[in-house]
């Protein structure tokens, strides 16, 4: 063979400066992005207040207003839908974000996909009756269930005998 019908080998491809930083710029979004959706986020979205209506520590909303929960709505299951939203307030945070209170709170998927806010288990919502803050016109509401303001448990001031249940369970 002859040293021109010999095969040439093929030219090993160079990286690129350009690609190279490209697909470097692509990692550290794809990490950071990854990062910040497993940490989440988290918003105070509660803080507890004195009723004097209720003579009891409450939960509120950072605008004063009292927070509920439905004495039915236990163990993922939801009764205020449709209509009941018109007076009944559900207290939501955009998804992924831990809510955060003077107490521990939790979440639930609501029927519609909306993330509510829970304590104890229970759904918090707001009552369109109360029109200012500190106000607890939804306490023992009843149609469905009783509505019960989400009292902090320990901060009352006056405590029930201990003789006696509590009104309701929390």
């Amino acid at each position: 063979m002859s040293p021109r019908s010999m095969p040439h080998p093929l030219p090993t491809p160079r990286p690129q400066p350009i690609r190279i930083a490209l697909l470097a710029a692509v990692a550290l979004v794809l990490a950071l992005a990854t990062g910040a959706s497993a940490s989440g986020s988290s918003k105070v979205v509660a803080k507890k207040a004195q009723s004097e209506d209720l003579g009891a520590t409450v939960l509120t909303r950072t605008n004063g207003h009292t927070l509920y929960s439905l004495s039915v709505e236990t163990h993922g299951r939801f009764v205020c839908t449709g209509g009941c939203l018109g007076t009944w307030k559900p207290l939501v945070v955009a998804q992924g974000v831990k809510p955060k209170g003077p107490v521990k709170l939790g979440t639930i998927r609501r029927p519609d996909g909306k993330t509510q806010v829970t304590f104890k288990g229970r759904p918090l919502y707001s009552f369109g009756g109360d029109a200012k803050a500190g106000e607890a016109n939804g306490e023992g509401f009843k149609d469905v269930g009783t509505w019960h303001a989400a009292k902090v448990a320990g901060a009352s001031s006056s405590p029930a005998p201990e003789s006696e249940p509590p009104p309701y369970p929390y």
